[in-house]
C-alpha cells in the first residue's frame, strides 16, 4: 500500500472516511476549521446543533441505534468542556464514541490564552482513553487508535490534537479498518460454556435477563432459541426494554426502577439465572415495588464482552467473556445436544401469561384513573398503544421518562433509547434527533418532562433546519415531579427548588422556532393527537398537560432517609416532631 503525502487535516478526513464516518455533531470553531473545510468535498455532512452537549446526545443515540461509532467536534476550550455531560452519559453506557478535541496551539500552551484548557485531564475520567496527538505526522495513525479503543472498550474516547496540528505536511498509508481493529470478539471459554449448558439444562426454573450487550449483537434470534428450548421467561435490564421482542409468550418484561412485577416475581424463583450482555448493575438489580426480587440463592451464568463486568455486582456461578451473540450460540448448540426431544413446560408457560396479566391489568387500571387535568399515565398507555412497531423512542430522567419502563414495548432491537446510568436530564430530545439521522424512516418519538425540556427546547430549531421529524411529547405539570415525590415522602411536603414556573404553553415558543405543535388537555384527544404528529413526518412538540400529584414511588428508597434535627432551630423540622 502506498504512502501519500497530505496535510493532517486531509489524513483526519480520509480516516474519517474509512470508518464509514458520513456525519458529524458539533459548534463550528476556528481551532478545526481547516478540516471542516474538507467536508462538503469528501461527503461528510457537519451537522451544528445549538449547544455542544446535545451534539453528543446525537450521536451517543446515532450509535446505537446504527451500531457505528459516533464522532463530535467542538472549539477548544468551552467548546469541548461544553459536551462533559454527555460524553460522561455515553461512555457510562457503553456507547463508542470519538470526541475530536482541538486544544491550545503548541506555541501558546500553558499561557492561560484565549480559550486555553487542559481538555485531557477534565476528560481522562469520563472517557476510556485519551489519546493525544503528539506530532502533527502522527494525526491519522492517533484517530486510529481512538476508533479502535472506542470500538473494542465500548465507550468514548479523547482525540485530542493541537489546533497548530491540523496544518503541515506528512506522509501515511490510509488503512482500512480491518487492518487495525478487530470487531469479532469470540464466544469465550469452552470449559464455562460447557458448564453453562449443563447448567441451565438441569435447572427446574431457569430465567433469562437480557441486556444492551444483546442489542449491540443482534443476538435477540439466538436469546428467543434459548428461552423456547428452556421454556425461560426473559426479563430485560433497566431501561433496555428492546432487548428482547415484546410480544413474545416468554418476554416478563423489564427490571428496575417502575420495571415489571411480573419479570419481578419470576425472576425471584429462579434456580439458574442466564444474564447476557449485562453487568448487572447495582441499580437495576435493587428492590422494587417492596419487592427484593434479585434472587440472591440461583445461580448465576454472566455473559458479558468486558471481563471487569463479569461478577462485578452479584456472585457469579459461571463467568463467560465473550461476545453476547457467539456465547449464546454455542450455548444453544450445546443444549440441544443435551435435550434432544425436550418439550415446551405447558404450566411454566401459564404461569408466566398470568403473571403478565396481572401485571397489564394494574398498570392499565393506574392509567385510567382520572388525572387533573390528564393523568400522566393514561398518556404513556395511549402512546404505547399507538406507537408503529418499527417506532423508536427515547426517554429522559424524571418521574414520567421512568414511568414510561412500564409501558414502553417493542418487538424490533435499536429501539428503545433512554437516559442511562449517568442519568442526565435534557438527554431525550437530542438522543431522539440522532435516533432519526441513523434510521430516517422510523418514526422517532422523545419522552420528556417539562424539566428535562428546558434543557433541550433550544434543539428544536435544530430539527427544523434539518428538517428531522422528530416528534416531541412534553408532559408539562410544572415541576421536577422525581424530586417533588422525594420531598412528599420525606420532607413532608417541604417543597423547594422543584416548582418550574412555565409560560401557559410551550407551544408558541416551538412555532417561533419552526416546528409544528399543539397542546392537549384532554384524555379523550391523546391519541388522535399523538397519531396524527407522528403521520406528519414534520418536527413537532407535542405538549401534554398532566396531573402534577400523580407521581411514581421514589427513585431511590436506597438513598434517602426521614430528617433527623439536632439544632434547636431545625427542631419543627425534624419527623419526630412532625
Amino acid at each position: 500500500m502506498k504512502r501519500l503525502k497530505m496535510t493532517p487535516s486531509e489524513a483526519i478526513v480520509e480516516t474519517l472516511l474509512a470508518e464509514n464516518v458520513d456525519h458529524i455533531c458539533g459548534i463550528v470553531g476556528s481551532a478545526f476549521m481547516d478540516m471542516l473545510d474538507l467536508f462538503p468535498t469528501a461527503g461528510i455532512k457537519f451537522i451544528p446543533v445549538r449547544h455542544e452537549q446535545s451534539a453528543a446526545h446525537m450521536e451517543d443515540a446515532y450509535c446505537r441505534v446504527s451500531g457505528r461509532c459516533g464522532v463530535v467536534v467542538g472549539q477548544n476550550g468551552p467548546g469541548i468542556t461544553n459536551m462533559v455531560t454527555s460524553v460522561a452519559a455515553a461512555n457510562m453506557g457503553h456507547t463508542p464514541l470519538v470526541i475530536i478535541s482541538p486544544s491550545a496551539g503548541t506555541p501558546t500552551i500553558g499561557w492561560d490564552g484565549f480559550q486555553e484548557c487542559d481538555q485531557v485531564s477534565v476528560f481522562r475520567a469520563i472517557t476510556k482513553a485519551v489519546v493525544r496527538v503528539p506530532h502533527p505526522k502522527r494525526a491519522a495513525d492517533c484517530l486510529r487508535t481512538a476508533f479502535r479503543i472506542a470500538y473494542a472498550d465500548r465507550g468514548a474516547v479523547l482525540y485530542d490534537i493541537p489546533r497548530d496540528y491540523f496544518y503541515g505536511e506528512l506522509e501515511d498509508k490510509i488503512l482500512k479498518p480491518p487492518q487495525y481493529r478487530v470487531d469479532a470478539r469470540g464466544c469465550g471459554s469452552i470449559e464455562q460454556l460447557d458448564r453453562a449448558a449443563e447448567l441451565l439444562s438441569k435447572a427446574k426454573n431457569p430465567v433469562i435477563v437480557s441486556g444492551r450487550g444483546v442489542v449491540d449483537a443482534d443476538a435477540l434470534d439466538i436469546v428467543k432459541a434459548i428461552a423456547e428450548h428452556l421454556t425461560a421467561p426473559v426479563a430485560v435490564t433497566y431501561l433496555h426494554n428492546d432487548a428482547f421482542y415484546g410480544d413474545h409468550p416468554l418476554f416478563v418484561g423489564p427490571i428496575g426502577y417502575m420495571g415489571s412485577k411480573a419479570a419481578m416475581k419470576i425472576l425471584a424463583k429462579a434456580d439458574v439465572m442466564l444474564a447476557i450482555g449485562t453487568r448487572l448493575s447495582v441499580f437495576g438489580t435493587l428492590p422494587q415495588y417492596d419487592i427484593n426480587y434479585f434472587p440472591e440463592n440461583a445461580k448465576i451464568i454472566q455473559v458479558d464482552i468486558n471481563p471487569k463486568h463479569i461478577a462485578r455486582t452479584h456472585p457469579i456461578e459461571v463467568g463467560i467473556i465473550g461476545d453476547a451473540k457467539e456465547a449464546s450460540a454455542e450455548i444453544m448448540r450445546r443444549l440441544k445436544a443435551m435435550d434432544k426431544g425436550r418439550k415446551p413446560d405447558a404450566k411454566r408457560l401459564e404461569v408466566v401469561a398470568k403473571e403478565k396479566e396481572i401485571w397489564e391489568k394494574e398498570i392499565v387500571d393506574l392509567a385510567m384513573v382520572d388525572g387533573n387535568p390528564i393523568n400522566p399515565r393514561r398518556v404513556l398507555l395511549e402512546i404505547s398503544r399507538a406507537l408503529p412497531a418499527n417506532a423508536i423512542v427515547t426517554t429522559d430522567i424524571g418521574n414520567v421518562a421512568s414511568t414510561a419502563n412500564s409501558y414502553l414495548k417493542f418487538t424490533q432491537p435499536r429501539r428503545h433509547i433512554a437516559a442511562l446510568t449517568f442519568g442526565n436530564t435534557g438527554f431525550a430530545y437530542p438522543a431522539a434527533l440522532g435516533a432519526q439521522l441513523a434510521d430516517p424512516k422510523a418514526p422517532v418519538v422523545a419522552i420528556i418532562g417539562d424539566g428535562a425540556w428546558g434543557m433541550s427546547l433550544h434543539e428544536v430549531s435544530t430539527a427544523v433546519e434539518h428538517n428531522i421529524p422528530v416528534v416531541a411529547c412534553v408532559f408539562r405539570n410544572m415541576w421536577w415531579g422525581a424530586e417533588a415525590k422525594n420531598q412528599v415522602d420525606f420532607y413532608n411536603n417541604r417543597f423547594i427548588g422543584v416548582d418550574i414556573p412555565t409560560p401557559e404553553s410551550f407551544v408558541p415558543a416551538a412555532k417561533a422556532l419552526g416546528a409544528n405543535s399543539l397542546q392537549v388537555n384532554r384524555p379523550q384527544d391523546i391519541r388522535e393527537a399523538f397519531e396524527s404528529c407522528i403521520n406528519n413526518r414534520k418536527p413537532t412538540v407535542l405538549e401534554f398537560l398532566v396531573d402534577g400529584k400523580q407521581l411514581a414511588p421514589p427513585f431511590r428508597k436506597d438513598a434517602l432517609a426521614l430528617p433527623t434535627r439536632l439544632l434547636p432551630k431545625y427542631a419543627h423540622l425534624d419527623h419526630r416532631n412532625w
